[in-house]
Parts: C-alpha cells; structure tokens; sequence
C-alpha cells in the first residue's frame, strides 16, 4: 500500500508517527523574514528596519557611554519599542523577523517596555515614581 501511494506521484512517503526527525535538514523562514525592499537595492537598503533598530540602539548606548544613562537607556528601549511596531507594521522585515510575528512583537515590545520604565524610575531623582514598586524593594531587601 505504501508502494503505491509513493508511485502514485507523491514526493515522500508518510511518516508513520507524529514525533520530529531526529535530524533536520532544513528551516523554514520566519513569516514576514522576506527582503524589507526588492532585490535591486543594495543589501544595507533591503534591511532598512533593522539597521534602524541597531542604529537607536547604538545611539542609546553611545550616550551611555558619555554619561547620560537615563537618555541612553529611554533611547535603547524606544528603539525595542520601534522594532515591535516595525515588526506588527510592515509585512515584510527582513533579518528583523527572528521568529513568529507575534513573538517577535512581544519579546521587542515587553524589553522595551521595561528598559523604558527602568529607565524612568532610576536613582537618583526618579521621573516617575510607582509606590508598590518601593514596597516590594523594601520587602526583598530587608
């Protein structure tokens, strides 16, 4: 039976269990992973959202650098956040795309999110100040 269904045009035979090979051959791409811009732009055009990304990032980390660690990390994390509305905006992304949109969405949006408010409620002289925060410090430190 299973000669037949092989004869018959198919490209491979079923496999007979549901368990993943122990070998792999291949990857697929992640959704969205295609080209940013066509193929007739030069490479660093075609990966335009992610050198973006790197770009704000590296800025934030240059101005840490330089002794402005607050701005440099609020650079940093709105660089993450760009990189999650990149990724939900645009259909196509490039090396941006790591995994499924939706991973990639919230892993980008949630490390931006919190390197933001990190940032935001560093010592001394916090911009803002989140009181439940405090109790939790004092409770885990005491």
């Amino acid at each position: 039976m299973a000669a037949e269904a092989h004869s018959e045009g198919a490209s491979e035979p079923q496999r007979s269990s549901r368990r993943f090979p122990t070998l792999t051959r291949d990857t697929a791409r992640p959704e969205g992973g295609g080209r940013a811009a066509s193929g007739g732009y030069p490479a660093p055009a075609r990966q335009w959202p992610l050198l973006s990304v790197m770009g704000g990032v590296a800025t934030g980390l240059l101005l840490v650098a330089l002794d402005a660690f607050r701005i440099g990390t609020i650079v940093i994390g709105l660089s993450l956040l760009a990189g999650a509305a990149l990724r939900w905006a645009l259909p196509s992304v490039g090396m941006l795309a790591v995994r499924s949109r939706f991973t990639d969405m919230a892993t980008y949006g949630l490390l931006g999110f919190v390197i933001t408010m990190l940032s935001l409620m560093v010592q001394p002289k916090p911009w803002i100040h989140i009181p439940f925060l405090d109790d939790i410090v004092h409770f885990t430190v005491r």
